[in-house]
């Protein structure tokens, strides 16, 4: 029996990936020492994958995106070095960015006009086979045909254009094959929605053509179970992975159907997406059953993760502030390699330090109850009745103009509030220094002539972690660090305990900003699906009552901002639509139990105070329903790089409650554009109608630098002061 990992963390121990790549964009290396050290870190992250396990991807590494490189391999967009690369990612060529499926990872989606044609263009998987020579007998990382076209933006014929992608696949295969590869690593995550019969259809179809190929194929699936496996088996893949962990199904599916003789299992049966250690014993008891089910040798099957590991952070050896008794139960990536070799050893009837790893571990089988909630929404006449209150108490002119939440934090920002973390800074000093980056920013929104303020959030890490600090029942990490696109990475927390407010802890700060101005402050609230879903659950809770619990503390925050003379609130849920089940027979309770949760929060507020939301990375064709159940007055959306396009979702149910559709593309490193701003208000006031429009930028602005913030906000505030005119206001 063997063991197969796949998504090890690219980040490095120390976050070296994200050093590297920011180094050369601010011009302090060039180009070869970006390849060489970045080649180097590759190297490190291979002998990781040797130490543990015996199967695992060439050219999985990236320099941003998987998806996009795969956009390159294929011809779709060229480049010519590396500056050209990233202009991709974030200069005037940028791409969109969307969720990786239900996960908190971003991916660029590439855009495949009518008529296209693809050609090997750039030869990626063959500079790791040339470079780590070695390794040939590893199979080669690809993104799957099927999952690249479905996560495009393609605008002809998908069958068509599946064909054509089809012959290129077939080319690569035959290239790769006389350079001296053997395996192939295909990931098809989408194999794992709801797909129709002619989507099936199609499947087999160009598969037959795809695997006519001396290589060996391994169909790599996860996220969920395959509702066609059938399907697959008269297709000549060398192996099918499955996730045993989040596909449930799966098990249920081959003690059906069986599994063909002449494949191997690629059994993924820990964890790739929480931290909670894996009883050892129980995962061989899982093992010994699927073996028993597909009646395959053990060399047939090899024990893998349940889906890329690149989901969890990169060891736990960097954690000291971590109690022993909590950390003997987590595992982050390193920690889950050791686990498959640690169920290989006890196939072996090795279980000394089996026993030992398992010892603070107790797997329980958790039976799934699933309770009918009411979402507790208020009725469309409710709305307008608030609209009309809330009109006369904030007076607020047409179109207005307003930010997220987070403006920009430098080094001194960040050093500085290390420090008094590492208690090095006395409170005092720490307090002063923040209500002067607060008093800064207020006069800086007086100047730019902003309507509706925020106080930056200079004390806040992290718009999770933050929150995480301050409430009872979690515990936060010192370099959990996980890439959430590109360089950026964040630190998920880890809910341990019941979740409960120990006592207020955004007031100080938010209440300080409202005494330096008579405009409107909004206070800024992370709501709590969004912190459940960027956290990770040592509890053997349902994620419903977690939610509930967090929902009722962020409620009491919530009132205490409002006792203290807070007229707008926001609470932020841009993992909403993230955090959905992949399948929709499961949507319906997710989604009752997630707006419920919104919707605590916001419960028992007075009539006056405007309820904001934020939703970042917004596809909300298929949820908008749910949407218009959450008791908001106003939502803000990200729209400036697709130019719009999500607002034709809001045209089906008659919005008419107040939006801001992002004008600023803030993942760019350009200031907005005029005329960006103007085509996205010109679409809103068609659809909404002039007083129901905000402007504002597409999300925080803690990443950017204050000159292309100044810049880009004044531009907002321009055009809205011509629109007023223009709409005699």
């Amino acid at each position: 029996m063997q063991t197969y990992a796949f998504g090890f963390p690219r980040l490095g121990k120390n976050r070296e990936f994200k050093k590297i790549i920011e180094s050369f964009w601010k011009g302090e290396i060039g180009e070869k020492d970006l390849i060489t050290s970045l080649d180097d870190l590759e190297k490190e992250r291979i002998s990781i994958y040797q130490n543990f396990v015996d199967v695992f991807p060439l050219a999985e590494f990236t320099y941003y995106d998987n998806i996009f490189d795969t956009a390159l391999i294929f011809g779709i967009y060229k480049f010519k070095n590396f500056n050209d690369y990233f202009e991709y990612a974030r200069g005037k060529k940028s791409l969109e960015l969307k969720k990786y499926f239900n996960t908190n990872y971003h991916y660029l989606v590439p855009h495949l006009k009518k008529g296209i044609k693809f050609s090997l263009s750039w030869n990626k998987p063959l500079h790791y086979l040339n470079k780590f020579s070695s390794l040939k007998s590893k199979p080669i990382f690809l993104i799957g045909p099927y999952t690249f076209l479905k996560l495009s933006n393609l605008e002809d014929d998908f069958e068509k254009t599946f064909s054509l992608l089809t012959q290129s696949y077939s080319e690569l295969f035959s290239l790769l094959f006389k350079k001296g590869a053997s395996f192939i690593h295909l990931e098809e995550p989408f194999f794992c929605v709801d797909l129709d019969k002619k989507e099936v259809n199609l499947i087999v179809k160009f598969y037959k053509e795809i695997l006519n190929t001396p290589l060996k194929i391994n169909l790599i699936t996860y996220y969920e179970s395959i509702d066609f496996l059938k399907c697959l088996y008269d297709l000549n893949f060398y192996g099918i992975g499955l996730d045993f962990v989040k596909g449930e199904d799966n098990l249920r599916t081959i003690k059906k159907i069986g599994f063909p003789k002449d494949k191997k299992l690629i059994a993924e049966i820990v964890s790739g997406r929480n931290i909670q250690r894996s009883d050892i014993f129980s995962k061989v008891k899982l093992l010994e059953e699927i073996k028993k089910i597909v009646k395959l040798k053990e060399e047939d099957i090899y024990i893998a993760p349940s889906c890329p590991l690149f989901h969890l952070p990169y060891s736990l050896e960097n954690e000291t502030n971590i109690k022993e008794s909590l950390k003997n139960k987590m595992s982050f990536a390193k920690e889950r390699l050791h686990e498959l070799n640690l169920i290989k050893r006890v196939f072996l009837k090795d279980t000394k330090e089996a026993k030992k790893w398992a010892k603070s571990v107790k797997e329980e089988k958790i039976k799934i109850v699933r309770p009918k909630f009411s979402t507790l929404s208020l009725p469309t006449k409710e709305f307008l009745k608030r609209k009309k209150i809330q009109k006369e108490y904030l007076n607020l002119p047409l179109f207005p103009t307003t930010t997220i939440g987070s403006f920009p934090q430098d080094k001194e920002l960040r050093r500085t509030r290390l420090l008094f973390k590492k208690k090095k800074n006395p409170l005092k000093e720490y307090d002063d220094f923040i209500k002067n980056r607060i008093m800064h920013l207020v006069k800086k929104e007086e100047e730019i002539g902003l309507d509706v303020f925020v106080h930056g959030e200079f004390e806040r890490t992290d718009m999770v972690e933050f929150f995480a600090q301050n409430l009872k029942g979690f515990l936060t990490t010192q370099n959990g660090w996980v890439i959430s696109y590109g360089t950026r990475v964040y630190r998920p927390p880890i809910i341990y305990d019941k979740v409960e407010r120990k006592k207020p802890f955004t007031s100080k700060e938010i209440n300080f900003a409202q005494k330096l101005t008579r405009k409107p402050l909004k206070g800024i609230i992370t709501g709590p699906i969004t912190i459940l879903a960027w956290s990770y659950n040592l509890t053997k809770a349902p994620l419903y009552k977690i939610c509930f619990d967090l929902a009722s503390s962020l409620n009491k925050e919530a009132k205490d901002l409002v006792e203290k003379g807070i007229k707008i609130i926001q609470i932020d849920e841009p993992a909403i639509k993230e955090f959905s089940p992949l399948k929709r027979k499961d949507r319906d309770f997710y989604f009752r139990w997630a707006v419920r949760s919104f919707n605590l929060v916001s419960s028992k507020l007075p009539s006056f105070v405007q309820i904001h939301t934020h939703m970042c990375y917004s596809q909300f064709e298929d949820i908008i329903q749910w949407i218009m159940k959450m008791n908001f007055d106003v939502i803000t959306i990200e729209t400036a790089r697709e130019k719009g396009k999500v607002l034709e979702s809001f045209k089906k149910v008659k919005f008419n409650r107040g939006i801001g559709p992002g004008v600023w593309d803030i993942h760019s490193r350009y200031p907005a554009k005029e005329k960006t701003i103007r085509e996205i208000l010109e679409k809103s006031i068609e659809i909404f109608g002039k007083e129901n429009v905000w402007l504002n930028p597409d999300c925080g602005l803690k990443t950017r630098n204050w000159q292309e913030v100044e810049v880009s906000l004044k531009r907002m505030v321009k055009i809205a002061k011509i629109y007023r005119k223009k709409y005699g206001s």
